[in-house]
């Protein structure tokens, strides 16, 4: 008796699923009628039929015991064309493969993992998309509401939505504890990741016996449907005309962005800094908004920053901030601003734009409060102020250049892990970039000093060609989130470059890159340890400790030893690595490029660090400095 109610529940879902997929909608599948509109349905057929209504078409997780009946529905919707599963092997890997969807693909992804430590190492790997403000919803079973017993793999202890209370500390959550609540859960989800204020993530609380639960006559039309909206704009004149009295009256003028200017036009970006009389300086995951050539742009600037990036924020008297948190990266801990007398700052989120004191705040849409206020500022005459500012911060990055130019020069320096010369990072991840630009590959960077000195380095023409987490420094997001690129209608090709230890943290993708027919590369910076670290335990200290180790990794063997995937050494000096790099290009499949690297004293090895950091032993003094400062 059980079997045939199973079968007849899965014939139903299955009519369903063909009426939406040949209606194009559920709304107009039952408009038209070819289903009713009070139809008998479980509470995850409702879930999904929302995420469906929503564009939600990626599925990318791992199932288990709390997760089962999802499977069962979302099974007989993938086989009716309407969405894709991807099963992985980690959830922390399905978490970063939907950020990079998400951030790189325009997609609203959802991660599903069962009960427990599933969903925890999936909340862990949603730091990416929270810092980064990016639209994913996580779909995590949860411990019935029945409360009979401790369910395996509950937090075990005698409360009630303790999963509930854990992650909304980390963002908007909700907990589906009675079936029909699962209409405003969809609201509440859409609201969250579509949020033009800004995208975030949202956690979604399935109990287990809620999740099969049959909810008589559900209205399909109660199934929220996309919503129109409207990007938000200041319609405050009087501070319209005390951003352009500022910028009149202002003579060494900055622009920062930040990763609230992802959807800026060049154009446009363009056309206010030279409106302004500005230079800019950008954040390292907005490389390429402004092309690094372009004579006003000052390329990185911050804690790690550059020497032109460090020098126009500390000598500007105007800060024009658009879309830009104040973290360590963005303002060296808020001691950058040494000589800014006033900020005009554009953003959607109060909180933000309200970060500074003597702050013009012009809340909005950073592309529409650009337009609106360069339609207040008409063309501000470049005086000689002016031009000796844009003047002397183009010299400052000539001098960048050169300094960048050196190491590059010098590539190769003696390593006493491996007792012999190998490539310096900036000489390697020059190399690769280069390589990456010339094929225009997206290059994706893991934390770490790899990650640093790569966008101390990247001299990107456009958006999109460096994808890094800064927001995060997730380590082992690069390698996962490249699995992206296959899942998505793309002939872009895709490298990660990553260190050793950020790779050994999630090496799943030697699996699953063949499972899905991933063709793109991996590089390992191998330094032997966690270089970012030992440098600052180095700067602070004097010396590393417990931040390397003496294990000999053979990665080309490694990665050769899963079947689809080409391991190949990257050799000792910039000449072989470009060979390989070719191979690694050319192979159909994934390629993982090994490639030993220096660490030690000498500065050739590295690009510096031009900024300040509150950190370790160093906290005082920067905070003093931050207080001296009183922005």
């Amino acid at each position: 008796m059980r079997q045939e109610i199973q079968t007849d529940t899965v014939s139903r879902r299955r009519v369903r699923a063909r009426a939406v997929a040949q209606a194009g909608s559920l709304q107009q599948a039952v408009l038209t009628g070819l289903i009713e509109q009070f139809e008998d349905l479980t509470m995850n057929e409702v879930l999904v039929l929302g995420l469906i209504n929503q564009e939600v078409r990626t599925f990318i997780g791992i199932f288990g015991h709390g997760s089962t009946d999802l499977g069962e529905v979302l099974r007989v919707y993938e086989e009716e064309g309407l969405l894709k599963v991807i099963p992985v092997h980690n959830e922390v890997m399905a978490s970063h493969v939907a950020s990079m969807l998400a951030w790189k693909h325009g997609e609203r992804p959802a991660v599903f993992t069962s009960i427990g430590p599933g969903a925890l190492q999936a909340a862990a790997g949603s730091l990416v998309s929270l810092s980064n403000g990016l639209g994913v919803y996580y779909l995590f079973g949860d411990e019935t509401t029945h409360n009979e017993g401790p369910n395996m793999q509950q937090i075990p202890r005698k409360e009630q939505d303790l999963y509930l209370r854990l992650l909304s500390t980390l963002g908007k959550a909700y907990s589906v504890a009675e079936p029909r609540s699962i209409y405003t859960a969809l609201k509440w989800g859409y609201a969250a990741v579509n949020d033009p204020a800004g995208h975030t993530p949202f956690f979604l609380l399935l109990p287990m016996n809620a999740q099969s639960t049959v909810m008589e006559g559900s209205n399909l039309l109660e199934i929220p449907a996309p919503k129109a909206s409207s990007p938000q704009v200041s319609c405050d004149e009087r501070l319209f005309k005390d951003a352009v009295r500022a910028i009149s009256t202002h003579d060494r003028i900055l622009v920062k962005i930040g990763g609230g200017s992802r959807d800026v036009p060049e154009a446009l970006l363009s056309e206010f800094v030279e409106a302004t009389g500005a230079v800019l300086v950008h954040g390292p995951n907005v490389s390429g908004r402004l092309p690094y050539g372009h004579g006003r742009n000052m390329g990185v600037g911050g804690s790690k920053g550059s020497i032109c990036g460090n020098y126009a924020m500390e000598h500007c008297d105007l800060l024009i901030s658009i879309g830009a948190r104040g973290v360590c990266q963005a303002d060296s801990s808020g001691t950058a601003w040494k000589e800014v007398r006033q900020v005009v700052s554009i953003n959607t989120e109060c909180i933000d734009a309200y970060q500074y004191n003597r702050t013009i705040p012009l809340l909005g849409d950073a592309a529409l409060v650009i337009g609106k206020l360069l339609g207040h500022l008409g063309k501000v005459p470049v005086s000689g102020e002016k031009q000796a500012w844009i003047d002397v911060c183009s010299a400052r990055k000539e001098r960048w250049r050169e300094y960048k130019r050196e190491r590059y020069d010098h590539p190769v320096l003696f390593d006493e892990a491996f007792g012999r010369k190998v490539l310096t990072q900036p000489a390697a991840i020059r190399c690769a970039v280069g390589f990456a630009d010339a094929i225009e590959a997206c290059k994706v960077f893991d934390a770490g000093d790899v990650q640093a000195n790569g966008f101390q380095i990247v001299e990107d023409s456009s958006y999109g060609r460096t994808i890094t987490d800064t927001g995060s420094s997730y380590m082992g997001f690069a390698a996962s989130a490249i699995l992206a690129h296959a899942l998505v209608d793309t002939e872009e090709y895709a490298i990660a470059f990553t260190g050793d230890g950020s790779f050994l943290m999630n090496p799943q993708i030697l699996s699953d890159a063949v499972q899905y027919g991933l063709k793109a590369m991996v590089i390992i910076f191998d330094n032997r340890r966690m270089g970012a670290i030992s440098s600052l335990q180095k700067a602070q200290y004097g010396i590393d400790y417990a931040t390397n180790d003496s294990v000999a990794v053979d990665y080309v063997q490694l990665a050769s030893s899963f079947a689809g995937v080409k391991g190949i050494f990257g050799g000792y000096d910039t000449q072989t690595l470009k060979q390989a790099l070719v191979e690694g290009y050319e192979y159909n499949g994934l390629s993982v490029i090994h490639v030993p690297v220096y660490f030690g004293d000498d500065p050739k090895g590295g690009l510096g660090t031009f900024g300040s950091w509150n950190v370790g032993c160093w906290c005082d003094a920067v905070q003093q400095e931050k207080h001296r400062i009183g922005l």
